[in-house]
């Protein structure tokens, strides 16, 4: 038996390292983002958050690709997005427009924990992945969509006719309270479409991720927030709808079970195991045994 070539030993070593310096370069930019923020580099630190969520991105693709992917990788995958999807984001908000409030920090508060709890419970529920759809808002989709805002109230579109539409502050405070309460909840979210060329459903997958990617180099201001609101919508939307369609109530919910039940006859109210047990007693009594009773 041959020993492998000390070429292949170093191309696997590169290929197991390669989803680690994705979630390092992860938190450099989330770390980064903060940094650029108290020094009141807004847009720089809106788009290295929005960098640490491509690199986030990679890394996860990555090591599935390469099947690489380990307990401890997901582990530290999850504490990186705290910084960079929850904390970095919260504090560019709270030095843009939270800062002058005494308690306002407590809106960056209630995100952090938010995301941290988002990303514990991921762990647990998902196994460190989402295979069909997410339960509750992803994190890296909340961080992004808060640090955009930036960028996107700089467009002259959003000067020119969003401006005094409303009050701004007020509104991203509402959309922080928001997608605090979309992260801890258990609505359904789409995952990134399956990529390949053996199904329709895979080409217009690429089709679509051809034309984000085209919209994200071509227009970033303009793309991003917007694109994270239509996002949390879309999953809001979705619940809303899938929940009325599947869910309606079985029965009038402003009336008393006990007075439902009195209307009903006797024989809806004895379940088919109590009727069994009744009727086996009175065989027994009557002195017969069950089929197989020697």
């Amino acid at each position: 038996m041959t020993a492998p070539r000390p070429r292949q030993r170093g191309m696997r070593r590169a290929i197991v390292i390669l989803p680690g310096a994705f979630t390092s370069g992860n938190l450099f930019f989330g770390l980064w983002s903060i940094v650029e923020a108290a020094r009141g580099n807004f847009a720089h630190a809106a788009w290295f958050v929005v960098v640490a969520g491509v690199l986030d991105l990679l890394d996860g693709r990555i090591a599935r690709m390469s099947r690489t992917g380990t307990a401890f990788g997901a582990e530290l995958d999850s504490l990186v997005d705290v910084i960079s999807f929850g904390v970095a984001p919260a504090m560019l908000l709270y030095f843009l427009s939270f800062k002058g409030g005494e308690w306002s920090w407590l809106l960056c508060f209630l995100y952090v924990l938010a995301a941290a709890l988002r990303l514990a419970r991921f762990n647990v529920e998902q196994a460190g992945h989402a295979k069909s759809q997410f339960f509750g808002l992803p994190s890296p989709a909340a961080g992004m969509t808060l640090a955009t805002y930036f960028p996107f109230s700089q467009t002259a579109f959003f000067q020119e006719h969003l401006t005094t539409l409303w009050s701004w502050p007020l509104a991203i405070a509402v959309l922080v309270v928001m997608t605090s309460l979309l992260m801890v909840s258990h609505v359904p979210y789409p995952v990134v479409p399956r990529l390949g060329l053996r199904s329709w459903s895979g080409i217009l997958g690429i089709g679509w991720v051809v034309l984000v990617v085209a919209a994200a180099l071509y227009f970033p201001a303009y793309f991003f927030f917007p694109f994270g609101l239509l996002y949390i919508g879309l999953g809001l939307g979705r619940a809303a709808l899938f929940g009325f369609l599947d869910r309606l109530p079985e029965r009038d919910p402003l009336r008393d079970a006990d007075e439902e039940d009195a209307e009903r006859p006797i024989q809806d109210l004895v379940t088919p195991s109590l009727l069994r047990f009744r009727l086996g007693r009175r065989w027994r009594r009557a002195g017969g045994r069950r089929p197989g009773e020697g």
